[in-house]
């Protein structure tokens, strides 16, 4: 009897026993993009005990931290005043002796519509407020898949979105990847942009009042205290996945933290 495949995308190769740490931006430093660095934070740690080399982290985000960030986002009362991608990653390269970079500005094109060299990366993690934000790192995106010379080509783009106790996380290809021949699988190269599978909903959702919160009762009616890193976890989870299995069956998932409830979304 005749049985379908099970569709799966296999890791890039150079991810998995890469000669040099491999270069992560992770861009946004707030409710969410604060608990990502943490967990890659520890990901890092895991993947060097394993023989791995690990990851390069540069962290992307103007916002200076204010009363409002302290207790939903991963900020100290002493940090108020200061940028929250610095603030985060001095924290981090103390704690863990990493050599990670932040950066005080948006991640967008110079003047000159170009990427800085520093900012070539071989994974893209977004963790954005704005419908907006999010279609120009995907114009961004699509741009660098035509430079094939950089030694971090890229290859993933992974974004966190949520509203106030929903969330998704959905992983993409920036590109076709390589994949093996398989007889078990069904090998699917390509996974489409967020913006691209679901740019009819982001743009649905940009109604929703994206104005920064002048303290953390104002904050909290917009966004569930636990819904950004129960999204971080999850997502860094099947990022981890890639690394640790080489292979993955999802490319996100939808998150609702009201009832509890997560809803793989299957490669296809």
């Amino acid at each position: 009897m005749k049985t379908d495949k099970i569709k799966v995308h296999f890791t890039d190769n150079d991810l998995i026993a890469p000669t040099n740490p491999i270069e992560v931006n992770l861009i946004g430093a707030g409710g969410t993009g604060s608990k990502v660095l943490t967990a890659l934070l520890e990901m890092n740690y895991s993947l060097n005990e394993l023989g791995h080399a690990g990851l390069a982290v540069r962290l992307w985000d103007d916002d200076i931290v204010t009363d409002a960030n302290l207790g939903r986002q991963r900020f100290a009362e002493c940090e108020v005043g200061l940028y929250k991608s610095v603030a985060l990653i001095n924290r981090s390269n103390r704690w863990a002796g990493t050599n990670w970079k932040a950066e005080t500005t948006k991640f967008e094109r110079d003047g000159l519509d170009r990427m800085p060299d520093h900012a070539q990366a071989s994974i893209y993690i977004s963790c954005v407020d704005s419908v907006k934000a999010r279609f120009e790192i995907a114009e961004i995106l699509k741009g660098l898949n035509s430079y094939r010379a950089y030694r971090n080509q890229a290859k993933y783009w992974m974004d966190f979105g949520n509203s106030q106790s929903t969330g998704q996380v959905l992983l993409s290809t920036i590109g076709s990847i390589r994949q093996p021949q398989s007889e078990k699988y069904e090998a699917v190269a390509n996974l489409p942009f967020v913006t691209d599978e679901y740019g009819e909903l982001l743009k649905q959702s940009e109604e929703n009042d994206n104005t920064p919160s002048c303290s953390l009762a104002e904050a909290l009616d917009k966004q569930d205290l636990y819904i950004n890193p129960s999204l971080a976890q999850m997502g860094c989870s099947l990022l981890w996945s890639l690394f640790r299995n080489g292979m993955t069956e999802n490319k996100g998932f939808f998150h609702n933290l009201a009832n509890f409830t997560t809803q793989p979304i299957k490669v296809a």
